[in-house]
């Protein structure tokens, strides 16, 4: 093996493993929007050289979780509810664009899929947004793998990831999730298994209006706690 091939690896390894850190933690709310933070400072917190931090940032600031904030690193960028209700509509036409025509789908290729969307409901019923978000993503992005599409399936994945941003501020201010956070994952995927593309895209659908509605309500009590 060539000697370059091992440390361009390893740097390309901590470059993802520290881009899906900082994402989690802005999911977790523990990096808040607008938050300004540099490269060394990561760099110290996870004890690692700033090469793999810089292009890990870089790379999240492309997919829109952060901006550069120039002379001062990096931000967690601030979504608006009108920046959610774009990408809703955003997610539609992908989503659209993924399931309108349902293959085959070989017997056994929904069983990991089934699991998380179990885990996400679980955690969606018992209001536990942490493990919701994680098991949410999965669910999703191992969902649209399955239809062949690895440019659509990675775009639905971050606006995933950008729609969950917009909601983890409004939702972490709830005093009780419980039954409020969709749980359907089990439903759609019982609809992509008997090949119901009219049942997948109702609930897909419902799934949307019932988020936005969500998050309308609760940045109107914010609005209304705050005036």
């Amino acid at each position: 093996m060539p000697a370059f091939d091992g440390p361009a690896v390893t740097r390309s390894t901590l470059r993802q493993q520290i881009a899906d850190a900082l994402r989690d933690e802005i999911l977790a709310g523990r990096l808040c929007p607008g938050q300004e933070f540099t490269v060394k400072e990561i760099a110290e917190g996870y004890g690692v050289s700033a090469t793999p931090v810089r292009e890990a940032l870089v790379d999240l600031a492309a997919k829109g979780l952060l901006d550069s904030a120039q002379h001062r690193g990096f931000r967690v960028h601030e979504y608006s509810l009108t920046d959610y209700r774009a990408i809703v509509e955003a997610r539609s036409l992908v989503a659209d664009g993924i399931f309108r025509a349902l293959p085959e789908i070989p017997e056994g290729a929904l069983t990991g899929v089934r699991r998380r969307g179990e885990e996400a409901a679980r955690a969606a019923g018992a209001g536990d947004l942490n493990v919701l978000i994680g098991y949410d993503l999965r669910f999703w992005r191992e969902l649209a793998a399955l239809f062949g599409n690895p440019y659509l399936s990675d775009f639905f994945h971050r606006l995933r990831v950008q729609s969950w941003m917009c909601a983890v501020p409004l939702l972490r201010r709830a005093d009780d999730l419980r039954g409020a956070l969709w749980s359907g994952h089990c439903s759609l995927v019982d609809a992509l298994a008997r090949q119901d593309a009219v049942a997948a895209q109702a609930i897909i659908t419902g799934y949307n209006r019932d988020s936005l509605h969500l998050l309308e309500r609760l940045a109107g009590e914010r609005a209304a706690e705050s005036s």
